[in-house]
């Protein structure tokens, strides 16, 4: 029997409790779940690659089978390929979502016709948290704890130069 190994990607920034119950609940399915941690082009981050990989890191420390891998300048296929993925695992909040997943499920395939693509639902209580949102509360030094592990509170704590 084949293993089955899944890449969940991102750009994690912050990662919140959504994404955990996502990756935790990804991490039963797959005898190895990889977390790409990557950057988006489209967007500029907020916190550098190193501190971002560092959170997921701490957060998934309960979860054996994980591994966080970082990569820029690289399509996730391609680093599918290499790690030898045969599942690509993304998350969905809404229809939005699953329009743009859906996108990119088929351009994903058309670069790679082995990987299939594995989409979860959001748990309700997670709807509506995003990382973007996040952000925007620590702009305005509103409080995170409700939406964030504990990870990115001790990151937080230790760099109060991320609020200004």
């Amino acid at each position: 029997m084949t293993e089955k190994i899944g890449l969940f990607t991102g750009s994690f920034d912050p990662v919140t409790l959504g994404h955990i119950d996502l990756l935790t609940r990804s991490s039963a399915l797959f005898d190895k779940l990889y977390v790409g941690l990557f950057d988006n082009v489209a967007k500029v981050s907020f916190f550098p690659i190193e501190v971002r990989s560092r959170m997921l890191k701490k957060a998934l420390i309960p979860l054996t089978n994980v591994e966080v891998v970082t990569a820029t300048g690289v399509l996730a296929v391609d680093v599918a390929k290499e790690l030898g993925v045969t599942h690509l695992v993304r998350g969905l909040r809404s229809s939005k979502d699953l329009d743009y997943e859906a996108e990119l499920a088929f351009f994903n395939h058309h670069l790679d016709d082995t990987l299939e693509s594995v989409f979860l639902l959001a748990n309700p209580e997670f709807v509506y948290v995003s990382s973007s949102r996040v952000r925007e509360m620590i702009h305005f030094g509103a409080d995170i704890t409700p939406f964030v592990p504990e990870s990115v509170l001790v990151e937080m704590e230790s760099n109060e130069s991320y609020g200004e």
